[in-house]
């Protein structure tokens, strides 16, 4: 059963040096409340895996913690609507690496179910590709590059519903990388909209038992 905590405490869990992922797309699906109490804890030096680097225009998110300098390394699908990242990766303040999003969630889901790596023709004869000395493999004729795991410290997780036991409801396209970031780190957090008693089983995405802590993110 996951434990009921406040963002605080949540973000009390993330230290100096972690390998954070960070579920949302945008403002979609992001745990924000947890994200800015991490912003205000002062924790630095974050490794961050998250689908992109946020959007000024909300000042919440992951966008809060790059603009604080927190983040060390974020590891992202895209980062062309926030500015700040591209001016960071420029001057060398933080580093930026760009992974194409269907590798993203397959290096995060090898990461989660214990695989060791994916093999996949994206990224061939690209800056993600060879030129970042990544090995290439030839299967039956076809070339493909092969892709690490990725695993963090601390999965940062949203969902519309999470009842007593931790299991997970989503609305809509909020999963989005929430899902599977929840299988691949050592603790998961996981920040609701709604605290319920029970989701009915054919409704639940995440499961409980991936689910270490519950914060309320509807809670006033």
């Amino acid at each position: 059963m996951a434990k009921k905590i406040t963002a605080q405490e949540a973000a009390a869990l993330v230290k100096d040096g972690m390998t954070v992922m960070v579920g949302g797309f945008l403002s979609v699906g992001g745990a924000n409340e947890v994200l800015h109490a991490v912003a205000e804890s002062g924790v630095k030096n974050l490794t961050v895996i998250c689908n992109d680097g946020g959007q000024p225009k909300f000042e919440h998110g992951v966008q809060e913690l790059i603009h604080n300098g927190q983040v060390a390394h974020l590891i992202a699908t895209h980062i062309g609507v926030n500015p700040e990242v591209g001016q960071m990766m420029n001057a060398g303040t933080m580093k930026v690496t760009l992974v194409p999003q269907g590798s993203m969630a397959e290096k995060i889901r090898a990461g989660g179910y214990g695989l060791g790596g994916v093999l996949t023709p994206t990224g061939l004869g690209t800056p993600v590709g060879e030129e970042a000395g990544k090995p290439v493999y030839t299967i039956n004729g076809k070339e493909y590059l092969f892709e690490e795991p990725l695993h963090a410290d601390v999965a940062i997780c949203y969902g519309t519903q999470c009842d007593q036991y931790g299991n997970v409801r989503f609305h809509g396209t909020t999963r989005n990388f929430n899902v599977v970031m929840a299988t691949a780190a050592d603790t998961v957090i996981l920040q609701a909209d709604e605290l319920v008693d029970e989701i009915n089983p054919d409704d639940v995405i995440i499961q409980g038992i991936l689910v270490d802590y519950v914060v309320d993110g509807g809670a006033k």
